[in-house]
């Protein structure tokens, strides 16, 4: 998700239960280039709390101008210890350090309140859900789009193609659907119309252009044209000003091949294959990045994990494959940490986690996937960085499935890192810090929050 941060959020509150006590030790030596582990449990599968979110993967996480961290939703585990699809949005105030339900439910599995399109109302709610996505435009409304849970009928879950607008009080239904697995209406592409909206998808790909002005979506998993749901490679545009969608580029039916072209060779005839679970970011320039995903390399007939990065420019409407394989499940090439070359590139992966920083590099955390073996796929925790030419390890395993070391909380230290996890959120604080909440790894789902100073 990309996000515009403004603020900072203070190293308190997330507490996580399982018995572990939060001393919010200030660190006592130079914490750069080391993770610290602030709040939240060693432990997995921790209840959501009246203070705290409980353990949960899937969620939306996004930061309002005052610097509070805001979360959404997710797969995990609420306050009666049960495992399911939840709609709890959570404030963490940075001044306080303490989380604050604001809306939704603390009990699993919650229909929509869709109320009237187009009006706020303290009683609408989206239903229960993860893998949605989310923008912040200019004036710090939320914007989230679909994902797998409950419509307004709650009898089963479903893929979803409502978008709503949370303006920091209440929540707003403003297009798309009040019912699961809608095929999508595509229209004329490169033109925007009333009747046009995406299908009911989820783990799509989503930026916003850096005026604010526009939302844009990618792919996932879903409905098509027709009634079929699988892998998309459709990139939508959303007008904030019209209230309009446009189907921009990519194909309206499921399980597209790439068209890869020539590495570093833009064209209005290249585009990335059918996929869900990519990460993507936007630099300042307002190109947009993708990375990654579970789908189609190039002509492949059956989806895996894949680690190619593209770039598309909002202007020229052309998509460049930038760097990686067009063949799914690849192993990485790690180089020597801390090292920046030419020949290194992540292994394949999705449900990775990710960061922008204001020097338009892209970080990129875990994942499921490959890391120096291609024998094996699993959970991974090797943090890269990529600087608009070159990837670098920079921390973390090349081996898949690793446990978290935690070290003395609040304190920061060469050998922490989080362990191997996917499906977590993540934010940037405003003095460039990077922060990792939750997750699922090989032993269940997490609530533990991290710090990361470059």
């Amino acid at each position: 998700m990309i996000f515009t941060i403004l603020g900072v959020l203070t190293t308190q509150g997330c507490g996580g239960g399982g018995g572990d006590d939060e001393d919010n030790t200030t660190p006592t030596t130079d914490s750069s280039q080391q993770w610290t582990w602030i709040s939240g449990s060693q432990s997995t599968n921790q209840s959501t709390t009246a203070s705290s979110p409980g353990a949960r993967y899937g969620g939306s996480s996004w930061t309002d101008s005052d610097g509070n961290l805001w979360l959404f939703g997710g797969y995990g585990y609420d306050a009666s210890g049960t495992l399911g699809y939840l709609n709890d949005l959570w404030k963490h105030t940075s001044s306080s350090g303490t989380w604050e339900l604001i809306s939704g439910d603390t009990t699993a599995n919650q229909p929509g309140e869709y109320g009237t399109k187009g009006t706020g109302a303290v009683s609408n709610s989206p239903g229960s859900r993860y893998a949605c996505v989310s923008w912040i435009d200019q004036s710090n409304n939320l914007w989230l789009f679909g994902g797998y849970g409950y419509d307004d009928a709650s009898v089963t879950p479903g893929d979803l193609n409502d978008l709503w607008k949370f303006d920091g009080t209440n929540w707003i239904w403003i297009s798309g659907s009040n019912e699961i697995d809608q095929s999508g209406e595509y229209g004329v592409k490169g033109t925007a119309a009333a009747s046009n909206i995406p299908g009911s998808r989820e783990a799509s790909i989503s930026w916003i252009d850096p005026e604010g002005a526009n939302l844009y979506l990618f792919g996932g998993y879903g409905f098509d044209s027709s009634e079929s749901p699988d892998e998309l490679n459709d990139l939508w545009r959303f007008n904030l000003n019209t209230k309009l969608w446009t189907w921009v580029s990519g194909n309206d039916t499921t399980n597209q091949p790439g068209s890869y072209g020539e590495l570093g060779v833009p064209s209005t005839s290249y585009c990335p294959s059918a996929r869900d679970s990519g990460v993507a970011w936007v630099d300042s320039a307002g190109v947009l990045w993708l990375f990654g995903g579970y789908g189609f390399g190039n002509g492949e007939g059956t989806p895996g994990a894949l680690n190619d990065l593209w770039s598309y420019n909002t202007s020229t409407k052309e998509w460049t494959w930038v760097s990686g394989d067009d063949t799914s499940n690849q192993s990485g090439t790690y180089g020597t940490r801390g090292t920046a070359t030419a020949s290194n590139i992540p292994g394949a992966r999705y449900y990775a986690i990710s960061w922008t920083d204001s020097s338009d590099n892209l970080w990129l955390f875990g994942g499921y996937g490959f890391g120096s073996s291609g024998s094996s796929d699993g959970d991974l925790n090797d943090l890269w960085k990529f600087d608009g030419a070159n990837w670098t390890w920079i921390s973390g395993s090349d081996v898949i499935n690793q446990s978290g070391v935690y070290g003395t909380q609040g304190t920061a230290a060469a050998s922490n890192t989080p362990g191997s996890r996917d499906s977590g959120v993540s934010w940037i604080d405003s003095s460039g810090n990077l922060w990792l909440f939750g997750g699922v790894g090989s032993t269940g789902e997490l609530n533990d929050l991290w710090k990361y100073e470059p």
